[in-house]
């Protein structure tokens, strides 16, 4: 059967607004020049001139988080517990048949930056697209933050996905769910605004928190869900199996089968 892939991922990219300035990545770039003489440490009496077109390799270091670019969050950054008590998991740990499943797309772009979504609005918009959630259904919300990542706005882009509207898709079996913006949250700066009103401590990253009640994952910084259809494809999004870590980066595309 012929397979169509989208790519759901950002690349990880340095010098860009991706994140909070203290929180970007660093990539040291080393050419083929640059590495010649590096590949003739290797192999006693070989000189650069003997390599074709004096060109060693290429060869990248990085320096970031495991939260940069497009990555899949464990239940253990939310909290250190989930399912009210139990050990939070790690990325090494999240069951890998979470990871491959029927993907949902919600079509949140019309709501402003900043707003909450609730279970209302996640019910209201399942209703639109004619869809009935399914125990471990993928979903991924479409905000405005997609067409901006890498702007200097991006970071206050976008919808964010409150307690309530977590826990409606958690509690319906879904547990993985991701955004194309830079938090499964809405963006701090608008949260911060409403803090300072209201000095509620329950509104900061409440839907991260959900995660205590119901263990789950999310993807952030998700990319072209707008070339997505409602339903009628899968995602995959294994994480990188990094030993005790909060998050891993994956490679998320959308599969339909045609």
């Amino acid at each position: 059967m012929p397979r169509r892939i989208v790519d759901l991922s950002v690349p990880l990219e340095a010098d860009i607004a991706s994140d909070p300035p203290p929180m970007l990545p660093k990539i040291d770039y080393v050419d083929h020049k640059q590495s010649a003489e590096q590949v003739t440490q290797f192999f006693p009496g070989l000189t650069t001139d003997q390599l074709p077109g004096g060109e060693g390799w290429a060869v990248e270091t990085l320096t970031i988080s495991t939260h940069n670019g497009t990555h899949l969050d464990a239940p253990y950054h939310f909290h250190s517990t989930m399912n009210n008590g139990e050990r939070a998991i790690t990325i090494d740990e999240v069951p890998l048949e979470w990871c491959f499943n029927p993907g949902v797309k919600l079509d949140f772009r019309h709501m402003e930056d900043g707003y909450v979504c609730t279970a209302a609005d996640v019910e209201a918009e399942l209703k639109r697209i004619g869809h009935d959630l399914q125990p471990f259904d993928i979903v991924v919300v479409n905000t405005s933050a997609g067409a901006r990542y890498g702007h200097d706005d991006f970071l206050m882009k976008g919808c964010g996905m409150g307690r309530e509207a977590t826990l409606y898709l958690l509690e319906r079996g879904v547990r993985v769910t991701g955004t194309d913006a830079w938090s499964w949250d809405a963006p701090f700066g608008y949260t911060a605004q409403e803090f300072a009103k209201t000095g509620d401590p329950s509104i900061i990253w409440e839907g991260h928190r959900a995660g205590m009640d119901i263990g789950y994952c999310h993807i952030e910084k998700l990319a072209n869900l707008e070339d997505l259809p409602p339903n009628g494809f899968e995602i995959s999004c294994f994480p990188w199996k990094i030993k005790g870590a909060s998050a891993g980066f994956t490679r998320a595309v959308a599969i339909f089968n045609e």
